[in-house]
């Protein structure tokens, strides 16, 4: 912890500094960051791949989506506005004026190991604030490559060894996300993984008052209606509940289907899902690579089993050996239930896919809506009357809602927001 204390005294240090740069000359930094990230796109992307096991096209755009909040970044470095309101008192005006925070400190998951960090690190830089990032201990090489990359970035700029140090890593595990979380050095803190997480690490920051951002676990739905373009949405399917081997915050994890289509959907669904190759995620004909940890496939399989003791007809889910058994390879598993049970309430951080069927769309919307967790949601209607139902007030209850395009992923331009234990 000596050492801990040592990053902390450097970053406050550090700050004190960068504060006083201009935004736009913050915002410079930034851009030649992104600048670095595109020579390093391809190799960063490859590692991004190894390290947790999605494919490779996955890897790369990853960096790409690091690359485009850099840009944006950029933006909004010469847009740090604040108000001027006319004031009730004569002669006088009030001004709102946005000042840096300090010290940010981040914690992120194995499954997005350098995006997530790059939205926090790109906005806190320029808006003159240092960055402290713990990673997950499942993937430290991505987090030191760009680390390195900053420090290669800096290097070459006009603040040569003046900003190398406000941006830190910290490698550990759940003790060192604590010392984050407790630190009253730091200012807000960003927490990225499980709803659990959240709720244990959340609670020390609040506890001190501190400024906390969550981004914790997801169950998110489809709801497939009547009128459906159903190629369309079994497409969006297989991508979002099989990507990165279901494993994202934003993978769809319930299918909430009209029963009149439930058998075909169904049928053809778990035709798609024969197709599907899994293997080495850095070749190219290949679309699910291994799961990150025994745990997590032990997890999947306990649940699975469960639903097969409560009658539910399951398919996949299988361990496959490839590569000489050296990952954890395994076929993407359908779940058909005759109602939405009690289990589907849970994230499982597995490529578990829950097909259900319901009768009318206020029926559908209560079953989207009756999970803890609020993230992303998602309806495949051609019927304005359902689609505008499902967006408005009375309709999903998600911090994102798409119409016929799955839930899984983001745009750095809007906002990345979750509801209820979503956080």
């Amino acid at each position: 912890q000596d050492g801990y204390a040592q990053i902390i005294s450097e970053l406050k240090t550090e700050q004190k500094f960068w504060r006083d740069v201009p935004s736009p000359k913050r915002g410079e930094a930034i851009r030649l960051f992104g600048n670095e990230l595109r020579k390093s796109k391809n190799d960063l992307g490859t590692l991004i791949s190894i390290e947790t096991g999605k494919i490779l096209q996955e890897g790369i755009g990853e960096v790409q989506e690091m690359i485009d909040v850099c840009d944006f970044a950029v933006g909004l470095s010469r847009q740090l506005y604040g108000l001027t309101m006319p004031s009730e008192r004569p002669s006088h005006r009030m001004q709102e004026i946005w000042h840096p925070l300090g010290i940010v400190g981040v914690v992120t998951s194995f499954n997005f190991p350098v995006a997530v960090w790059s939205w926090n690190f790109a906005l806190a830089t320029i808006c003159g604030n240092a960055t402290l990032w713990k990673p997950s201990p499942r993937t430290p090489l991505t987090a030191i490559a760009c680390y390195r990359i900053w420090q290669r970035t800096i290097k070459r700029s006009e603040y040569n060894n003046l900003a190398e140090d406000i941006f830190k890593i910290i490698i550990g595990h759940k003790e060192q996300a604590e010392w984050i979380a407790k630190d009253k050095n730091i200012d807000l803190v960003s927490l990225t993984g499980s709803t659990q997480m959240g709720k244990t690490l959340g609670k020390h920051v609040t506890e001190r008052f501190g400024k906390l951002i969550l981004e914790l676990g997801g169950n998110n739905a489809m709801v497939v209606t009547p009128s459906a373009d159903m190629k369309l949405a079994i497409r969006a399917m297989v991508f979002s509940a099989v990507g990165t081997c279901g494993q994202r915050c934003t993978t769809l994890r319930r299918v909430i289907v009209h029963n009149s289509i439930y058998d075909e959907l169904a049928s053809k669904l778990k035709k798609y899902y024969k197709t599907i190759k899994l293997g080495n995620p850095l070749e190219d004909d290949i679309l699910i690579g291994p799961m990150i940890s025994e745990e997590f496939f032990n997890q999947m399989q306990s649940v699975l089993e469960e639903c097969k003791n409560d009658g539910a007809i399951v398919t996949g889910g299988k361990r496959v050996n490839i590569d000489q058994g050296s990952g954890i390879y395994v076929t993407p598993a359908i779940v058909e239930l005759e109602k939405a049970e009690e289990i589907t309430k849970t994230e499982t951080f597995a490529p578990i896919l829950y097909l259900m069927p319901y009768n009318t769309i206020d029926e559908a919307i209560k079953i989207q809506n009756d999970v803890p967790q609020g993230l992303s949601s998602c309806i495949f209607s051609h019927d304005l009357l359902e689609t505008e139902l499902f967006v408005g007030p009375n309709g999903s209850d998600c911090g994102i809602v798409n119409i016929n395009i799955g839930p899984s992923g983001a745009e750095i331009g809007g906002a990345f927001g979750g509801e209820k234990d979503t956080g």
